[in-house]
């Protein structure tokens, strides 16, 4: 475990853009001394891009209680973690998700049947901000079960000579878990990006599974794609322009052309539903 607390930390400290820097710095001012640390992740971090785009973090909290002046938002990131929000700042634009540092350990280890957070997490990251040492040192053990979490619950480091084509695989899996809007490519391209990257994770990330019993992928995939329609229900009282996010989102992933209606921006939550069947039919949500 080791070597490979050494590779994340390592990853985790790697410069990003100043941009990038300054926008965490501004999410974690608005959750005052709650806040531990800023994570930065996902597409624009993988292309290097930023302009245009939704920038993705995770802000890391000490408790829910105190990183909301509203109580019935703790309870709600408590009940179904995480709340996701809307930011912006300097000219960009972001999504920030918030967990609990407790939340964090045990989302990205092998205990929780849901792959949303392990399953990001198990790819490239930059720790953005950290209150001190201490909350750094966290994220990075919270951060480092990631990777073992995805191999152990793929369970086919067997199967292939190359090990890209596990980190392949195991990405098809946890991308069937959710409901995406991305091609079916997509979890293949994740890994095409940074091969040398994967290559180097791949012997202490399996030195480091744990040896449990894992639940099928038809369970999770059936859990994971209800669980993703409840945070969804619950990101429309959360995310300011939730709707137009969602249909940007999957236009761009999936190669539609979703245009909203004014009463679908009035009411996100009833958007959601009445576009969920047709895009499931479609194929650009699966």
């Amino acid at each position: 475990m080791a070597e490979l607390r050494a590779l994340v930390a390592e990853e985790l400290a790697a410069p990003v853009d100043p941009r990038v820097s300054a926008l965490a710095n501004a999410i974690a001012a608005k959750h005052g001394d709650a806040s531990r640390a800023v994570l930065f992740y996902g597409s624009c971090l993988r292309e290097k891009r930023l302009d245009g785009l939704m920038l993705d973090f995770y802000l890391i909290v000490s408790d829910y209680r105190s990183a909301y002046s509203k109580r019935w938002l703790a309870a709600a990131n408590r009940l179904v973690p995480p709340n996701v929000f809307h930011f912006e700042h300097g000219g960009l634009r972001a999504k920030y998700a918030v967990l609990s540092e407790a939340d964090f350990h045990r989302l990205n280890g092998p205990e929780t049947r849901s792959v949303s957070v392990w399953a990001r997490f198990a790819q490239p990251a930059r720790l953005v901000w950290a209150a001190r040492q201490d909350a750094r040192d966290r994220a990075i053990e919270a951060v480092a079960r990631a990777a073992p979490t995805l191999l152990g619950a793929a369970a086919c480091s067997n199967r292939f000579n190359d090990p890209l084509d596990l980190w392949r695989r195991a990405f098809a899996l946890t991308y069937s878990a959710e409901l995406r809007a991305e091609r079916k490519a997509r979890s293949a391209s994740v890994v095409d990006l940074d091969r040398d990257r994967y290559r180097r994770f791949t012997t202490p990330a399996l030195a480091a599974v744990e040896k449990r019993r894992q639940p099928s992928w038809r369970r999770r995939r059936i859990e994971g794609k209800t669980l993703s329609v409840i945070r969804l229900a619950k990101a429309t009282a959360t995310f300011s322009g939730g709707a137009d996010y969602i249909a940007w989102k999957i236009n761009r992933h999936a190669g539609t052309d979703i245009r909203l209606k004014p009463w679908q921006r009035r009411w996100p939550l009833l958007a959601a539903i009445t576009l969920l069947p047709r895009l499931l039919k479609s194929g650009a949500v699966r």
